[in-house]
């Protein structure tokens, strides 16, 4: 086990993240569309709002109170309903309560003073976020984990005890039940857990220099759906984790190429309306591809939303329509060659899924993951980059990093050709 994972605590990881502002889920899919757009990743943590006010809350209060993440995957399916496209006014004012998936082990409240390696554990095992104080109330811990933390080296206030780990917010006593409601809080996700990680790879040395295939860390149970299938039957294939469905095509010798993918990740700062009305009404490949404004109404008939929608609308005696022309980039793809049916292996651009091959290293992944603000990265074939075999998520990459020496075949390539693969 690398030594880095031992003696580093999450509280490292805490220095000059912002302070977590609850996003409380009675606010409406509107607010919601907007905190994900401002937030740093494709989903955000939704909290109960307390109901006692001026109430010390604990760890185990707090917790209670976190009810799942919302991601924009989540709001588009919701909007892509039949009803919601009927009074678009009306579901964007619902509730998130009624749009976000409840899942109370998504997140979980750690001390700053959390090894390292046991912040990893828990998110092996399906933690997303970590919630750790921000406090000054943080006292200092054990000799053996003392690490710089706000430009300090960390020193325990009670001259007896070498071992004094964060103060137990649970205590029973006044002075740091009083502590304790100062305390500020921040979140942890994985990305920032790759990103330390990637900044110490001596440290975790050979892994880094090792293929994803050689580590296990090729993940073969991906979701995939066939391009001529309608892109709404993606939401109904549940992923779980990372939120992500491939587009494949499937060839004559059984294989999966793969055109595209239908993510949060993808669909994180798009058009959430124009998204949800081609999520409906157009197949798989369509709406991966995209469809340019200017497009053959021979090939696309008509994208156009208020021609849909306007119709139910007034017959249902709703509200004004919201009249939106379909395009590619009005969800945030933009395609060289937009017409599904035609050159789709030629395709290049922002629609185009991210991929890696089977050998390649474990370092570049993370550094392709990273770079391009994905939670997830394809694998193809080594000599077919269209036949996909597989996916790398990041607890796929927790997993890999925390491997025994034993458990895998170290590669033979110099630091030299990782940096070369890592910049191309």
């Amino acid at each position: 086990m690398a030594s880095v994972l031992l003696y580093h605590v999450v509280g490292d990881l805490t220095v000059g993240k912002p302070e977590l502002v609850e996003f409380c889920d009675v606010e409406t899919v509107e607010s919601a569309i907007r905190a994900i757009g401002e937030s740093t990743e494709c989903g955000i943590p939704v909290w109960k709002r307390s109901s006692h006010v001026g109430m010390i809350e604990n760890n185990e209060m707090r917790q209670q109170r976190f009810v799942g993440i919302l991601t924009s995957l989540d709001i588009i399916s919701f909007l892509a309903k039949t009803q919601c496209l009927e009074d678009q006014d009306k579901a964007m004012k619902t509730q998130v309560s009624d749009v976000v998936v409840p899942n109370n082990t998504l997140l979980k409240i750690v001390d700053p003073g959390t090894r390292l390696i046991d912040a990893l554990e828990m998110m092996k095992q399906g933690v997303r976020r970590l919630l750790v104080p921000k406090s000054k109330v943080w006292k200092g811990m054990s000799k053996r984990f003392s690490i710089l933390y706000n430009g300090k080296w960390l020193k325990n206030i009670d001259n007896g005890s070498s071992n004094n780990l964060i103060a137990n917010a649970n205590r029973p006593s006044s002075s740091s039940a009083a502590a304790y409601m100062r305390d500020k809080f921040c979140c942890l996700s994985r990305e920032d857990m790759i990103r330390f990680l990637i900044g110490c790879l001596g440290a975790l040395a050979p892994l880094p220099l090792s293929s994803i295939s050689s580590l296990g860390a090729v993940n073969l149970n991906y979701s995939s759906i066939e391009a001529s299938l309608p892109a709404v039957e993606a939401t109904q294939k549940h992923p779980g984790d990372p939120t992500a469905v491939a587009v494949v095509e499937i060839t004559q010798e059984g294989h999966h190429k793969i055109l595209g993918e239908i993510s949060a990740s993808k669909l994180w700062k798009c058009d959430y309306l124009a998204a949800a009305w081609a999520l409906a009404n157009l197949s798989a490949g369509q709406f991966v591809m995209g469809a340019e404004d200017n497009v053959s109404s021979r090939l696309l008939p008509d994208f156009s939303v208020n021609s849909t929608v306007e119709d139910n609308k007034v017959a249902n005696g709703g509200g004004s329509a919201r009249a939106r022309k379909f395009s590619s980039r009005s969800i945030g793809f933009n395609p060289v060659s937009p017409s599904f049916g035609m050159g789709r292996t030629m395709y290049r651009g922002r629609s185009a899924p991210l991929t890696c091959k089977t050998s390649s290293s474990l370092a570049a992944v993370m550094a392709q993951m990273l770079s391009h603000r994905a939670n997830h990265v394809w694998v193809t074939e080594d000599d077919n980059d269209d036949v996909l075999v597989g996916m790398v998520g990041y607890a796929d990459i927790l997993v890999a990093v925390t491997k025994q020496p034993a458990a895998f075949i170290p590669s033979t390539r110099s630091i030299t050709e990782l940096a070369s693969e890592i910049q191309s």
